[in-house]
């Protein structure tokens, strides 16, 4: 048993075994159970994190992370308009994959493991200040709310089984509405 208490990094065990357990559904564990999942005392969870909150909390930077890695992914076009609607795919298909990671990401208060300019909302805002640069916080901000608002909707079931093409029309339709009115803007001057 002593070798449970030399685990190298522990703190990145106890982060894992916090994701595997959320990822298996089994609801937000308790610090005892990420201890048995990651093989260690029970007590070996405090030498990183104060309580169960500090744990979550951990928890959630680690999905702001991997989702910021998923946008990024997904940005790798020059075409600004298909760049978006990947990334909103991405943001989608995230939720869809890990729900009660996404569901606790946005249950907790900002943590402020992530630097400001590395959260997955800057991947989105760069590239929609390519689109609408005259109102890129407005729009960055209606992006975001549109891909959050349909990954909870499809999560919450609100809406049904939408089939992968219905998902990519709205984020289309999203899109071409910003890129619409900035070139429309831009002819009337």
């Amino acid at each position: 048993m002593a070798e449970t208490y030399h685990h190298g990094d522990l703190r990145a065990a106890l982060v894992t075994a916090a994701l595997t357990l959320l990822d298996a559904g089994e609801g937000s564990p308790s610090l005892r159970e990420v201890a048995r999942a990651a093989g260690v005392s029970a007590m070996a969870p405090y030498r990183h994190f104060a309580d169960r909150a500090a744990l979550l909390a951990a928890v959630a930077d680690q999905g702001f992370a991997a989702l910021r890695t998923r946008l990024l992914a997904a940005d790798d076009t020059p075409d600004s308009r298909a760049a978006l609607v990947a990334q909103g795919r991405a943001y989608v298909d995230f939720a869809l994959a890990h729900p009660a990671l996404f569901r606790l990401m946005f249950s907790r208060e900002k943590t402020g493991g992530v630097p400001e300019g590395e959260t997955a909302y800057t991947v989105l805002a760069n590239r929609v200040a390519q689109i609408a640069p005259d109102r890129a916080e407005p729009a960055t901000l209606a992006a975001w709310g549109l891909v959050h608002g349909l990954a909870t909707l499809l999560l919450d079931a609100k809406v049904g089984a939408l089939h992968r093409g219905a998902v990519e029309a709205t984020l289309e339709l999203l899109v071409d509405g910003m890129m619409a009115r900035g070139s429309s803007k831009g002819s009337t001057g």
